[in-house]
This record gives structure tokens, sequence and C-alpha cells, in this order.
């Protein structure tokens, strides 16, 4: 039993450098020394700023006159579900609860800062009675008839 002594360690394990030791100039030559395999890469665009390169295509697109932007509802419409929520005595967040939609959707449509969805529109249209679509806007909807 006087082989095993519960009062003394034995560490047989030395610590090997840290990530930023290990990257360090000093701990590579030191490595290369030792004959031990170094592998090296450079990271693409590792460090610097890349964001803001000049590529040929930013010339095409500084040239180019199309103004590309999202078609918003007219303010027509606007004033249509305005008018047909006012007739059937609702307000935006009424609407909105009836048709399952948050009222500030209620509230873009009807200043015209919405772009237009064609499901909410017609979630709208069935609620209000009128049409916001087509040629015969603001319109009554005609009842669906069973056949």
């Amino acid at each position: 039993m006087a082989e095993s002594d519960w009062d003394t360690v034995t560490v047989l394990r030395k610590k090997g450098p840290s990530a930023a030791q290990s990257k360090s100039k000093q701990a590579i030559t030191a490595a290369q020394r030792r004959g031990e395999e170094v592998e090296t890469t450079k990271k693409w665009s590792a460090g610097q700023n890349k964001q803001f390169l000049v590529t040929k295509n930013t010339a095409k697109l500084d040239s180019e006159t199309e103004e590309l932007h999202h078609h918003r509802v007219s303010l027509e419409v606007g004033k249509v579900i305005q008018q047909g929520r006012q007739e059937k005595g609702l307000t935006q967040k009424d609407l909105a609860t009836k048709i399952n939609e948050k009222p500030q959707v209620i509230g873009d449509y009807e200043s015209g800062k919405a772009i237009p969805n064609n499901q909410v529109m017609s979630k709208i249209e069935r609620a209000i009675g009128l049409k916001l679509r087509g040629k015969e806007i603001g319109q009554p909807m005609e009842p669906k008839t069973k056949k």
C-alpha cells in the first residue's frame, strides 16, 4: 500500500499555445525550426472592407435611367376602403379584426402607402362589399349565386 500516495499529484501533459499565440510570427518560425508542418492560407479579403469595391457593374447601375420601385395602392382605392368601412360602421381596428390582419395594414391601404396584395384586397372587398380592383372600383360586389 505504500505505492499509492494520495497527497502527490503528477501532471503528464503540457498546455499548447493559445489561438492567439499560435498565429503569431514567432510561434510560426519556432514551429518551422522544430521541423513541424505549418500550413498557412490567406483568406480572401480577410480583415479588409471589400463592401464598397467599384466594379464594372457599378457604372452600368449608375447609368441606368429606369426607376425601380414598388407600385402602391392608389388614393382612389384608399378612399373607397375608407367610405365602405364607414358605411358599415367599422373602425380600422374592427375591419382588421374581421379580415385577420393588423390595424396598421388597413391604415396603410387607406393612406395609399401599402403595396397591393391580392389576398388582402379580396378580404377587404368581401368585408366592405365594394370592388377594389379592375375598372369597377367602388361598385358594389354582386352576390355569388349558388348553382
